[in-house]
């Protein structure tokens, strides 16, 4: 049988695209495995599955290079969110995840004319039972350092609902990785602090409205760009005061996005705003459980991002 993929990103965060009828016709994990090799066709961090849904306009599976699954994507997410609104002729609409269903909405581009969506990141806790994460007996983790990680660094722990941890640094952390490194390995591997791993970002403050933020993603290493990570990272430096206002610009090494963050009725409000960009469409064909990967059309938006960033990509 034949399927029609497109190859997406946000920020960088690349992933194939595909739509089926039975999200359990795949063997998800071996599939990803395959697909997102470097050597077949330059890889890619995932894929993103789109399949119906019962309770919204469609239902998202995100399934990481190493064949795990990911509770959410806010990146992966984007690129869902204009497939299915340009599917369905509409501006906004309603995507099932892992655990809560979410909205999602077109938006106004934030640099040329990139297709732009904004997407809802939720829920938000701060509870270390939820990321799953133990830690001195504590229920939660905000804004503290710990020695074992870094004596300097202050850590805070959040699921929304990917499990984040998120530490405010100066701009020498940015500039050299190793120390994100070798904690991110350390977290993601055997450990008293996190048996299911986690998300190590490292968030540096550039100014009152803007973040640089640089992320280990578990399931994949170093990424150009996590939509959950800059989202939390936002809230973080909005809740300690780093930056003000509802706004705030997040780099990252992929390009940049905006997140929206507020207050309602006592509870965290997050939105994820940035570029949902196709790349490459594909053909592939499925016999038994093995695949072979057909024609590939380059499109030319992926050049429009390109200039795009140029331009206006903070460098560090």
């Amino acid at each position: 049988m034949e399927y029609k993929m497109i190859k997406v990103h946000g920020s960088k965060n690349t992933f194939y695209l595909v739509e089926v009828a039975d999200e359990h016709e795949f063997d998800w994990p071996h599939f990803a495995r395959w697909i997102c090799d470097i050597n077949n066709g330059g890889g890619a961090d995932g894929v993103l599955v789109v399949c119906p849904s019962e309770k919204a306009d469609a239902k998202m599976r995100v399934i990481n290079a190493d064949g795990s699954e990911a509770s959410m994507c806010g990146n992966g997410l984007r690129c869902v969110a204009r497939y299915v609104c340009e599917k369905l002729s509409v501006d906004s609409a309603y995507i099932e995840t892992m655990k809560v269903t979410l909205h999602v909405e077109k938006a106004e581009p934030l640099a040329g004319e990139l297709p732009t969506y904004a997407v809802e990141i939720a829920p938000v806790s701060f509870n270390l039972a939820d990321l799953p994460m133990a830690y001195n007996g504590q229920q939660t983790l905000q804004h503290e350092v710990i020695d074992l990680f870094s004596p300097t660094i202050r850590f805070t722990a959040v699921a929304v609902p990917n499990p984040h941890l998120i530490g405010i640094v100066n701009e020498h952390y940015i500039s050299h990785t190793s120390h994100q490194f070798l904690l991110a390995q350390f977290l993601n591997s055997e450990n008293p602090f996190c048996p299911d791993g986690v998300n190590v970002s490292y968030a540096f403050p550039v100014d009152p409205s803007t973040i640089y933020v640089r992320t280990y993603e578990r399931g994949v290493g170093f990424t150009n760009a996590c939509g959950t990570a800059m989202t939390a990272s936002a809230l973080v430096a909005k809740i300690n005061g780093f930056v003000e206002g509802e706004e705030i610009k997040v780099y990252n090494p992929g390009g940049f996005v905006k997140c929206k963050v507020n207050q309602v009725d006592g509870k965290w409000k997050l939105s994820l705003i940035g570029n949902a960009t196709y790349i490459s469409t594909h053909k592939i064909e499925k016999i038994d459980n093995n695949y072979l990967l057909h024609d590939c059309d380059f499109l030319e938006e992926r050049l429009q991002y390109k200039e795009c960033m140029e331009t206006l990509t903070f460098t560090k």
